[in-house]
C-alpha cells in the first residue's frame, strides 16, 4: 500500500514591504503596493535606469544601465536558516531592504534567472538573480542588535540565501497573502 501523497504548500506572500525613508535601505510593511513597469513608486529602487555599480563590471561606475534591481524578494524559510547559523532568534526582512518575503519556497535564491513571478491580478515579475550578501545589511543587522563582530557573520550565512533580485514586466498590484506561481519554463 502507498503512503497519500502529501499536499503541496502553496508559495504565498508573507508581507509586502517599501523603502521609502530617505538616506535608508530599511524597509516598513505596508498592506499591499502597486507596482509599475520602473518598480514600486517611492521606493529607494524605483526607476527604468540606474546607475552601474560595484556588481556591473563591463560598465565605468555610474553609466546609466537598465534596473534589474527593482525588486527585492526574500523566503520566510532562507530568513530563518540565515538566523539559525548567525546564532540569532531571527533575521527580519527588512533589515535586508526587501520588498516581499515569501512563505513556501525554501530555496528562493536558487531560483534560476528568467523565471517568472506570477500574482493573483497578473502582476509578473522576472528574477534576475541572486541578491549577493553584501556589507550594508551586515553592519545594520549589527547595529540594531548592538552586537560587536556579528557583521562577519552575515556574509557566510546568508551566501545562496538572501534572496532574489527582480524586475517588473507586468504591472498590477501584489498584496499580502497573494499566492505566487512561479514559472521557469519558457513559455
Amino acid at each position: 500500500m502507498s503512503e497519500p501523497e502529501q499536499p503541496i504548500q502553496p508559495i504565498t506572500v508573507e508581507s509586502v514591504l517599501i523603502a521609502d525613508t530617505k538616506g535608508s535601505f530599511l524597509t516598513r510593511q505596508v498592506p499591499e503596493i502597486q507596482i509599475e513597469l520602473a518598480g514600486i513608486p517611492g521606493d529607494r529602487h524605483y526607476g527604468l535606469l540606474r546607475r552601474a555599480d560595484a556588481r556591473q563590471k563591463i560598465y565605468k561606475r555610474g553609466t546609466m544601465i537598465a534596473n534589474r534591481r527593482q525588486i527585492s524578494i526574500v523566503s520566510y524559510e532562507e530568513c530563518l536558516e540565515i538566523a539559525q547559523r548567525m546564532g540569532l532568534p531571527e533575521i527580519r526582512p527588512e533589515w535586508l531592504g526587501a520588498n516581499l518575503i515569501i512563505r513556501g519556497l525554501e530555496q528562493l535564491t536558487l531560483l534560476p534567472a528568467g523565471a517568472r513571478l506570477l500574482f493573483p491580478d497578473g502582476t509578473g515579475l522576472i528574477c534576475e538573480g541572486e541578491n549577493v550578501p553584501c556589507r550594508k545589511p551586515a553592519k545594520m543587522i549589527e547595529s540594531l542588535l548592538e552586537q560587536p563582530g556579528l557583521a562577519s557573520k552575515f556574509m557566510p550565512a546568508a551566501k545562496k540565501r538572501r534572496g532574489i533580485v527582480c524586475s517588473v514586466e507586468r504591472e498590477g498590484l501584489i498584496r499580502q497573502d497573494d499566492t505566487i506561481q512561479i514559472v521557469t519554463a519558457h513559455l
